[in-house]
């Protein structure tokens, strides 16, 4: 991740240009410094990875909800990979299962609801009392009516109005169930971010009082449409999955959450709402996934690791999905010198990860792309990352974009959405240092045959992205999004939360064209940096020249929202905007 001062989001979905021509890397001139030496360090290659690899095997789908790097075989717990050599720090991930509860939508009375757990969600409007005291919302004065008047004479001493974050649980004796818990969802609740949140806290209040069934309700429905109502109860599940669980892999102790049941309460019932709730539950799923790559350390994510990790999808989902993993080698035949530069430095070699999605039956109406970076590790190479603010213990993550795609894909492996190709692309490697690797003024040559003077070592990740994209468009695509903790500009202009759409958060910026000059070079067709003003977007610029001018394509530097810094540990961001825009493009 490039470390300017700025950090923003430079988003385009526009038509691109980029040159066709192909044509020799370095022609006519000695092979480079890059290609020689993963000649020499192909044959530490981690055994089992070969390129041009196409994975068709099948396996248990019920493999999906495991988490990723560690699986179960009788008693034995195993590595999801085989290396030559024992993992530095000899560090292994324990198996930690991804919650299993069973959602069930009822038109039941809330207040005859039996179980351990009754949550309402209420607004500051719902929460309003009269002259007495006494609530002015129906549910909620029936509620308090049971329990005789305690429940307003609780959220009075406890100064509970209803505001966004606040909760409240009470063992009153009078009703059915053992608690009844209070959520708030402030002064309105229309957003799917709103009830994703109101799923996490309710997750939260079923944790503390170790709930084993549950019911979720809201004070007010009368006013929300059906349509309105799926949504919600699907924001509502995946909060409730997602805050449930705890990545505990690389921790010596763990606790099992114990919730098992949660019923839909006022928000419909029957097939469709059901179809959603499952919806739900596997875009949670691959969400889980997404955020244990992200937190696994970059001593055991390797890019021969994350190569392992997108084949056992392939495999889990045979029928739908194939897996292509190309070494050096074959990168180096296909011209892709600018990713190849990247990974130059590190002892661990690199490894390009293509998995296509296509349906088991029916015509492909739209083929689609995406791409994410996959720098498993990013130091900065000889520009290391220094100083302050610098957060180079954190540079797992730089390696964000590719879990969303490949959350994306376990997803999509699940709803398996009719009409639409999807390509799912990787170009996993390090960014280190050694006698090997890119040095600042070197030129590489990307795929396409356009040239680039690497000015900074730490603007990496848009030279792998590069040829990924120039991969990407000779797949015959007709839209591509790319996803990438690119730039240090993207988390000064918009902080960590926004990115830019799809109850995450996005924010869509200028592609402004004359900002290019800031990327021309006097020794090359340009620069991989324009310096601190603008990064975001001339980051966003550099990778233009890699999409076909026939391909519509967007880009998502999502530096920002990929790192939770509160909780510290990765968000899943991006894997339901993936899925949500597959989705728009299938015939479903």
């Amino acid at each position: 991740m490039a470390g300017s001062l700025l950090h923003s989001f430079a988003t385009s979905f526009s038509s691109c240009s980029s040159s066709s021509s192909s044509r020799l890397l370095l022609s006519h001139s000695p092979p480079s410094l890059f290609l020689t030496s993963f000649r020499r360090s192909a044959a530490v290659a981690a055994p089992g990875v070969r390129f041009s690899r196409v994975l068709s095997s099948s396996s248990s789908s019920s493999s999906s909800s495991r988490s990723p790097l560690c699986y179960r075989r009788g008693q034995r717990r195993l590595m999801a990979h085989s290396i030559a050599r024992a993992t530095l720090g000899l560090t292994q991930p324990n198996a930690v299962d991804v919650p299993k509860i069973a959602f069930a939508a009822k038109e039941i009375n809330a207040v005859e609801w039996k179980g351990d757990l009754l949550a309402v969600g209420v607004t500051e409007k719902d929460m309003a009392k009269d002259e007495s005291s006494k609530f002015g919302n129906s549910l909620l004065k029936k509620l308090d009516s049971q329990l005789g008047g305690l429940l307003s004479e609780a959220s009075s001493e406890e100064d509970f109005t209803g505001k966004a974050g606040q909760s409240m649980v009470l063992r009153l004796p009078g009703l059915s169930s053992k608690r009844i818990g209070l959520i708030g969802l402030g002064q309105s609740s229309s957003t799917t971010f709103a009830f994703r949140g109101f799923g996490e806290a309710f997750a939260a209040a079923a944790k503390s009082t170790q709930a084993n069934s549950a019911a979720v309700t809201l004070a007010t429905t009368d006013s929300i449409s059906n349509d309105s109502k799926l949504s919600t109860a699907s924001a509502i599940a995946s909060g409730t999955v997602l805050g449930l669980y705890e990545d505990t892999r690389y921790k010596s102790e763990g606790k099992k959450p114990v919730l098992k049941s949660v019923d839909f309460i006022g928000l419909g019932s029957g097939a469709e709402i059901e179809k959603k709730l499952k919806y739900a539950e596997d875009v949670s799923t691959a969400v889980i996934f997404g955020k244990e790559l992200v937190n696994s350390p970059a001593n055991v994510l390797t890019p021969a690791v994350l190569a392992e990790e997108a084949s056992k999808i392939a495999s889990t989902y045979s029928d739908v999905f194939t897996a292509t993993i190309l070494d050096a080698k074959k990168c180096e035949e296909l011209k892709m010198g600018s990713y190849l530069g990247v990974a130059a430095a590190s002892a661990n070699p690199p490894h390009f990860i293509h998995l296509c999605y296509k349906p088991s039956s029916g015509p492909v109406k739209t083929k689609l792309a995406l791409v994410g970076k996959g720098l498993t590790f990013d130091s900065g190479g000889y520009n290391i990352k220094t100083g302050a603010g610098c957060s180079i213990e954190l540079m797992k993550f730089d390696m964000g974009g590719s879990a969303a795609v490949l959350g994306a894909a376990k997803a999509i492996g699940q709803v398996k959405p009719p009409g639409v190709e999807v390509h799912f692309i990787v170009a996993a490697c390090e960014n280190m240092i050694s006698g090997t690797g890119m040095r600042p003024g070197d030129v590489v040559t990307a795929s396409n045959g356009k040239t680039i003077e690497v000015n900074n070592t730490d603007a990496e990740g848009r030279l792998t992205l590069a040829d990924a994209l120039v991969y990407a468009c000779n797949q015959g695509v007709e839209k591509i999004i790319d996803l990438a903790t690119l730039t240090g500009a993207c988390v000064v202009a918009l902080g960590p939360s926004i990115a830019e759409a799809s109850g995450e958060k996005l924010w869509r910026m200028p592609l402004e064209e004359s900002y290019w000059d800031n990327m021309k070079s006097g020794v090359a067709d340009m620069v991989n940096t324009g310096g601190r003003q603008g990064g975001a977007i001339t980051a966003a610029l550099f990778l233009k020249q890699f999409v076909d001018e026939k391909v519509q394509w967007m880009h998502i530097d999502m530096a920002g929202p990929v790192w939770n810094d509160k909780k510290r540990a990765a968000t899943g961001f991006g894997i339901g905007t993936l899925v949500e825009w597959v989705l728009l493009n299938s015939s479903s």
